[in-house]
């Protein structure tokens, strides 16, 4: 069985080091401080699906390091409010925002997202959550939650890239896991759990090809930078990622364990 291995304080807690930017860049292309299966143009495009627009108020959950917070900012001049457990994101993100001049329209708070959000209802007109509902426990409730902050005719969208979609081994499910809790699911749930929070479901799109095609790449690029990362985060761990990034491929690649990204609305009051 596969033991725990540590990805999270890793890549945010040591966000500016030459090796993890260099990583990124390699893994994703355009480096916006991702940390999972996520392009810049495909945070853009969820973006534009949950009609974000200057002027909007945003809310991320799983904001991760805070760059893809501060990128949509920056790109579509709206405001974006960040939650994550991770306090080393959450901090990183903070002074990423102060950094790049942004911080006057994004901000991060280190929230857990499976309880009751801290902010009123209505404050949202778009929530975006990016491969983070899989950590998530109480999904019932966290939409719920989500229904009840949105304004009315606002939309969330949010990935799930543990959707069983084949056979899937104890072993594999193991190393899948190994970075971090972990909620596993069958085709269908999501949507009925959208829909029974009060959303209208406008989309359910497989996307699984991204998170192939990121975690070879993300694999390869620390390969190459092995030393560098090995002499920062040690041997193991750094060989309990590379399978996890290896096992995250191979079941992504024979669609066994897929990725599906959720696009619904908030109906607006007759």
């Amino acid at each position: 069985m596969s033991g725990a291995v540590d990805l999270y304080n890793n890549v945010y807690g040591d966000f500016a080091s030459r090796a993890e930017a260099t990583v990124r860049h390699e893994a994703f292309g355009e480096d916006i401080g991702q940390s999972s299966w996520l392009t810049a143009a495909d945070w853009l495009r969820f973006a534009d699906q949950v009609q974000v627009r200057e002027g909007s108020d945003v809310l991320e959950v799983g904001s991760g390091s805070g760059g893809p917070a501060i990128h949509l900012a920056r790109k579509r001049g709206c405001r974006v409010t960040g939650v994550d457990i991770n306090e080393h994101g959450v901090r990183n993100g903070e002074r990423l925002a102060a950094t790049l001049g942004v911080a006057d329209r994004v901000s991060f708070q280190a929230v857990d997202a499976a309880l009751p959000l801290p902010f009123a209802a209505a404050t949202f007109d778009a929530i975006l959550s990016n491969d983070a509902m899989c950590h998530i426990a109480n999904r019932q409730d966290v939409l719920g939650d989500w229904h009840r902050v949105l304004r009315p005719g606002g939309r969330i969208l949010f990935t799930d890239a543990m959707v069983i979609t084949g056979l899937v081994s104890q072993e594999e499910l193991a190393v899948r896991s190994s970075i971090g809790f972990y909620l596993f699911l069958p085709p269908g749930e999501n949507e009925r759990l959208i829909t029974r929070a009060g959303f209208t479901l406008l989309v359910s799109e497989d996307v699984t090809s991204e998170a192939e095609v990121v975690a070879q790449r993300w694999h390869a690029a620390r390969e190459r930078h092995r030393d560098e990362l090995i002499g920062r985060e040690g041997e193991t761990n750094f060989a309990g990622l590379q399978r996890f990034l290896e096992c995250v491929h191979r079941l992504s690649a024979e669609r066994r364990l897929s990725r599906f990204c959720y696009l619904a609305e908030k109906p607006t009051l007759s």
